[in-house]
């Protein structure tokens, strides 16, 4: 692990305007998925980034009924398709 942290630490010397973000553990996110090792079994779960904005359309937007059912159509089904455990 010493050896991963000091080449992910040399990459970030590499430029100034890019940095490299990491984090060792039993877990890893990438996008709006998370994948976590319990003892040896993987499951999988929606991660939000503790940053990011809520992709909700104002409902009082000019927006066609349906796209507001298809927003939440998709979050629905992203969650059903990234967790392994319905929890």
């Amino acid at each position: 692990i010493e050896k991963l942290t000091q080449i992910l630490e040399d990459a970030n010397k590499y430029h100034p305007n890019i940095k490299l973000t990491y984090d060792i553990g039993n877990s890893i996110s990438f996008h709006d998925l998370q994948m976590t090792n319990h003892d040896g079994k993987i499951t999988t779960s929606v991660h939000h980034k503790d940053a990011a904005e809520p992709y909700v359309v104002p409902f009082k937007s000019d927006h066609s009924r349906h796209i507001f059912e298809n927003i939440i159509r998709a979050a629905l089904l992203r969650a059903l398709r990234y967790s392994s455990t319905l929890k």
